[in-house]
């Protein structure tokens, strides 16, 4: 399956926002890797872009276009809509464009055309199924958790194992490293960074990267490569 290991991990983050580089460093120090959902229209040069503040708390922010190359290398860049719009209440003509101009925005900053999306606010409806497909759109995923291992059935909606503040997650870890699958099994885990700002949890998400990683038996990829490249 993945260069023949039946078991896989991967990890994907929404919008692009400054608390990425940190999650890039957790994730490079234990060599995992993941993919990073960005606006492309939300990234400004020299400064940070469109703040704004979390629960009255944290101040979030995306990441300067100077920043983003170095940030994510290694990783894989997908889309979210060039200006986070909710697909399924835009028209279709809108949804369209909401996907090629991210696409074309990001392929600008990368030099890589994306070929995934995380759906904004994990919301979605056939139509907008339809005009992904239509476009080159080759996954993307909702924000529900499924609390399972099996790969999705339709790569075009589909949603993660669990959110990285899920408590149960180091239970499913536990359970994930001890299986010996005779089928193959994703263990899928998405996130927002500035969210362990808020609930001060940057500890409790390293200590799972450490605990799920360098294990021989699992392959480590970003989306695509968990989802496409096997």
């Amino acid at each position: 399956m993945w260069n023949g290991k039946m078991k896989a991990v991967t990890f994907s983050y929404d919008d692009g926002v400054e608390q990425d580089k940190r999650i890039t460093q957790i994730l490079n120090r234990y060599n995992l890797k993941a993919t990073f959902n960005l606006n492309g229209s939300r990234h400004i040069s020299n400064g940070p872009g469109y703040p704004w503040v979390f629960r009255n708390k944290v101040t979030v922010a995306r990441m300067p276009i100077e920043d983003l190359v170095d940030t994510y290398k290694g990783h894989e860049i997908a889309m979210h809509a060039y200006t986070h719009a909710k697909l399924d209440l835009v028209s279709p003509e809108v949804c369209k464009y909401e996907v090629l101009a991210d696409k074309a925005r990001l392929t600008d900053f990368f030099g890589k055309v994306p070929v995934g999306l995380a759906y904004p606010c994990g919301t979605y409806n056939d139509t907008v199924i339809e005009v992904l497909r239509e476009n080159g759109v080759k996954y993307a995923r909702g924000c529900a958790e499924t609390l399972s291992f099996d790969l999705p059935e339709n790569l075009l909606a589909f949603d993660a194992t669990c959110e990285d503040l899920n408590p149960k997650m180091m239970e499913l870890a536990e359970r994930f490293v001890e299986m010996k699958p005779d089928k193959p099994q994703l263990f899928y885990i998405y996130g927002h960074a500035y969210a362990h700002d808020y609930y001060e949890s940057w500890e409790k998400l390293e200590e799972f990267c450490k605990f799920i990683s360098g294990r021989d038996d699992i392959f480590y990829g970003t989306n695509a490569e968990c989802l496409l490249d096997n």
